[in-house]
């Protein structure tokens, strides 16, 4: 890639953020911070100890992809929730992070079968808390707008004239 392609990246996300973050203030640099924060710190660190696993240790120290992927998913549950304010339905992903750590650990590691007890209890009990807090949040948006009247006013119609199928 030469300067010209890198620089223009480089304008193209300088750009970007400034369109997704401004929203009509000046942005700063803990503005920008105070958004990126799992990207810049939290997610870096799992993959740091990632890279210590694969590459330093000749693979030695599977003990090194429980914390690493525990902070990498952590990292972007963190961030998604950050970016969309999304905090009330992204908790389950923590409890998910910890299934992940566990699961490398597990496939790299010597296989263990009882680790996938707590692996997929861990993981069972994320999607539930996921499904059930996601569903709850998207319905609380949706119950104030008019697409929820429409959708009930065309249930009922639905439900009062009915389909009409052709028998044969």
């Amino acid at each position: 890639m030469n300067n010209r392609a890198l620089m223009g990246v480089v304008l193209l996300a300088i750009g970007a953020l400034m369109l997704f973050f401004g929203r009509g203030e000046a942005i700063g640099t803990g503005h920008l911070i105070g958004y990126m924060w799992p990207s810049l710190f939290v997610i870096p660190l799992g993959l740091f100890f990632h890279w210590m696993y694969f590459s330093m240790t000749g693979r030695r120290g599977t003990g090194l992809l429980i914390p690493g992927g525990i902070l990498a998913t952590a990292g972007v549950v963190c961030q998604i929730a950050m970016l969309t304010d999304g905090w009330s339905f992204m908790w389950p992903g923590f409890i998910f992070s910890v299934a992940v750590g566990l699961f490398e650990f597990y496939f790299f590691g010597s296989r263990n079968k009882w680790l996938l007890i707590p692996i997929n209890i861990l993981t069972v009990l994320s999607a539930l808390f996921f499904t059930v807090f996601s569903v709850g949040t998207l319905l609380s948006r949706f119950t104030h707008q008019p697409f929820m009247a429409m959708v009930l006013i065309l249930a009922g119609a639905v439900l009062i004239v009915g389909w009409k199928r052709k028998t044969v």
